[in-house]
């Protein structure tokens, strides 16, 4: 008897707890219905507040339709234009508008990159401003150093004239000489027994001593011949040449044991000079 009451008190206990997740369960989802039918009904009137709000605009929008419309066809009157002219004159003004809209882009885009070039430019001249400063102070310098080095040439009588001639004792001084733009300068080397053009005139060497660094030189000039003899290397050697005669000058700086001198002619920057040289 006892196994027999037993069983149906375990049975009856199972059933209990069968009938009490059921409850639980219907529990939840009568409240997982009422949130949902609360959500329905919330948006179902949101829902009805939209449509009504379409609707108002709607009519608003008809509204102003009608009154644009009116307001389009006064003015169509008034300017003697048809509808269809009208959309053309409102066409037309759209097109206006869009290409001034492009146009102020370009022109914003061109303004933008002139101003970079500007730019650019400005920093370009402040370069080069800078270089020709850094020019300018070594040019004075070199200025300087010419008048300086100038200075320093030696200074010789002539053999016609009282006062003393600058000369150059070789190449590098005739170029400094140059530079100063006073006078002419026409180097030479001469061969023994030769006549040779220098400048407006001809110069012939008749002789040469180079252990006593004497010579003897023949000068062609204005139908004339001027003899120097038993010259002197860097002497000046002086004459006048022209048709208003100007004073001339030769300087021999060497002479080589091949009966050959070497030097330059000088001549006032007013005298005549040789149609090769003009």
């Amino acid at each position: 008897m006892s196994e027999l009451e037993e069983a149906p008190r375990n049975y009856s206990g199972a059933l209990l707890g069968a009938i009490g997740v059921a409850l639980v369960a219907a529990l939840g989802g009568l409240i997982w219905c009422y949130t949902l039918n609360s959500k329905a009904a919330t948006q179902a009137t949101e829902l009805a507040d939209a449509k009504q709000a379409n609707v108002k605009l709607a009519a608003e929008l008809r509204e102003t339709d009608a009154r644009l419309q009116v307001t389009t066809d006064e003015l169509g009157k008034s300017l003697g234009l048809t509808a269809k002219e009208m959309d053309a004159r409102a066409q037309q003004i759209i097109a206006r508008e869009d290409a001034n809209e492009a146009h102020a882009k370009r022109l914003e885009s061109a303004q933008n990159q002139t101003a970079q070039q500007v730019n650019a430019v400005a920093s370009d001249v402040s370069s080069v401003k800078t270089d020709v400063g850094g020019v300018k102070t070594d040019l004075g310098k070199t200025q300087t150093d010419l008048a300086t080095t100038i200075s320093q040439l030696m200074a010789v009588k002539g053999d016609l004239s009282s006062t003393n001639s600058v000369i150059a004792r070789n190449h590098d001084e005739l170029v400094l000489l140059e530079h100063r733009g006073d006078r002419n300068y026409y180097e030479f080397t001469l061969t023994k027994g030769a006549k040779k053009p220098v400048g407006t005139v001809s110069l012939e060497l008749k002789k040469t001593d180079p252990k006593k660094n004497k010579f003897t030189l023949n000068i062609l000039a204005d139908d004339k011949t001027y003899e120097k003899k038993d010259r002197n290397v860097n002497e000046p050697l002086q004459f006048y040449s022209g048709k208003d005669p100007k004073l001339f000058e030769i300087v021999v700086n060497s002479i080589s044991a091949k009966n050959q001198i070497s030097g330059y002619l000088t001549t006032p920057k007013g005298a005549p000079v040789p149609p090769t040289a003009q």
